[in-house]
């Protein structure tokens, strides 16, 4: 029989959505601001190990890798943008209120098997701490939030998990009023910026909590470009079709890497601990053969090849919203259970409440140009890799087609963001 009763929703958009646990008592005034900046102490000694460990990012990297693939099969030849780190805390934060095979099966998503619930736990909160205390020139700011139905019997050691290692912020509402709405998305579009004003339009009736994470990254160029050199320029679309781009330009010495199938080039941020790297394919090749050879060990040999070589980026300025759906997606790297009829949460409940996952939303923006990057968010064939080609007089890269980009946090060396770009308007 399908499972009516009780809903699980989760909506990422650099943002995560859940419905499950319920909590205090919150005031549903409209139109309010919400201070979603959450302070996360910088790691001490006795912590670093837990990052360098490693594990975490690994898993993330990885469950990045295997997502984006999954979302290139129904959205090929569009603009992808997601952020792999956004989906793992949500995720992880659901997995918590997660028992028997429906916790494993999340782990499994995720990338995360071997690792117990108090490892998961600990790892995500000290990555938390590395990533939004990497650089005080660079802002990047991690919210998590869990909105209960008023009324639901939520087992307190599953909200005191969540908000002792995610900082979320934990509020009951009355679903049924539009009220309840419009608090949840005041709340994203405060933790954005406004820049995902909205994850919610109307909530089910059986819905029982909304998890949501969301992440916002502002970064200024460590070289900036100069503006007076941006130009409008021919961007191809395919090999018979072009579109008018503004195209920034900067020649300096840069980090730089050359292979027989792409260029890819190092922009960093602020004192260069997070970076934008940008993935050329080569003329002769294409952007579905690049995203073929993304594995997690071919992104490694890319990012410590990388040298400081003379020459000129050309890139194309641009600003892109991208939602999507990742219930298919999921359901294909192993989670199904979790939105299945035999799904088990008795983890969140203090009773024998039956739950399941009904919805993982997605929702990203970024916003590339001269200054900087904003960006917020409420995976082949594997092609050995091929020598590195030193150049020798300055290098050209006209990023004039269809590219793959990430945003790293180059000192766990974390994929933040991530996504293709085929039409940069």
């Amino acid at each position: 029989m399908k499972l009516k009763s009780n809903l699980i929703k989760i909506s990422l958009s650099s943002l995560i959505l859940l419905s499950a646990c319920g909590i205090r008592n919150a005031n549903q005034t409209t139109g309010k601001s919400f201070d979603t900046k959450t302070s996360f102490p910088p790691l001490v000694n006795s912590d670093a190990k837990i990052t360098s460990d490693s594990k975490i990012v690994a898993a993330n990297n990885k469950f990045g890798i295997n997502l984006f693939a999954e979302l290139l099969k129904t959205d090929k030849d569009k603009n992808i943008f997601i952020s792999p780190t956004s989906v793992l805390f949500a995720l992880s934060m659901t997995y918590n209120g997660a028992n028997g095979k429906t916790k494993d099966d999340i782990a499994k998503a995720l990338e995360l098997t071997g690792m117990t619930s108090d490892e998961i736990n600990k790892s995500n909160n000290a990555l938390i701490r590395t990533l939004v205390n990497s650089d005080p020139n660079v802002r990047l700011d991690i919210a998590n939030s869990l909105w209960g139905k008023k009324g639901a019997n939520f087992n307190p050691d599953f909200i005191k998990i969540n908000e002792d290692y995610y900082k979320a912020t934990t509020s009951s509402l009355d679903f049924s009023t539009d009220e309840a709405t419009k608090t949840i998305n005041q709340w994203v579009s405060d933790a954005t910026q406004q820049k995902i004003p909205k994850i919610v339009d109307k909530i089910d009736a059986n819905t029982l909590l909304i998890l949501i994470n969301a992440i916002y990254f502002k970064g200024a160029w460590t070289n900036k470009f100069d503006s007076s050199l941006t130009k409008a320029d021919k961007f191809n679309l395919t090999s018979s079709t072009t579109k008018q781009a503004q195209m920034m330009s900067m020649y300096d010495k840069l980090s730089y890497y050359k292979d027989d199938k792409f260029q890819a080039i190092n922009l960093p941020y602020g004192n260069e601990n997070t970076s934008m790297y940008v993935f050329l394919p080569s003329e002769d090749s294409s952007l579905d053969e690049f995203n073929k050879s993304l594995t997690t060990d071919n992104m490694q040999t890319w990012f410590t090849s990388f040298r400081k070589s003379q020459g000129q980026i050309l890139l194309p300025k641009f600003k892109l919203e991208y939602e999507a759906s990742l219930n298919n997606s999921l359901t294909t790297l192993g989670m199904g259970n979790a939105f299945s009829d035999n799904a088990d949460f008795k983890n969140m409940f203090k009773d024998n409440t039956k739950a399941a996952v009904t919805d993982v939303k997605h929702k990203t923006f970024v916003e590339v140009n001269e200054e900087g990057t904003e960006a917020a968010a409420v995976t082949g064939v594997t092609v050995g890799a091929t020598s590195v080609q030193i150049p020798t007089e300055p290098f050209k890269m006209n990023v004039n087609r269809p590219f793959f980009y990430i945003i790293r946090d180059n000192q766990s060396g974390t994929v933040l963001f991530m996504g293709e770009v085929v039409n940069p308007s």
